[in-house]
């Protein structure tokens, strides 16, 4: 029993850690362009704004 006891304490002291460990994959930073410049989620970058 104490061996058992012993894994759950060391499991339940870890997991805190390996969740702030992930942090980086769920954030993201709002991208700004400059004026007449949009967004373009596709390419990843600013692009010229079209007017149709």
């Amino acid at each position: 029993m104490p061996l058992k006891t012993a894994l759950v304490a060391a499991v339940l002291a870890i997991a805190p850690t390996l969740s702030f460990a992930c942090q980086g994959h769920t954030t993201h930073q709002a991208q700004s362009c400059a004026q007449g410049m949009v967004w373009d989620g596709d390419t990843g970058a600013c692009v010229a704004r079209t007017t149709s």
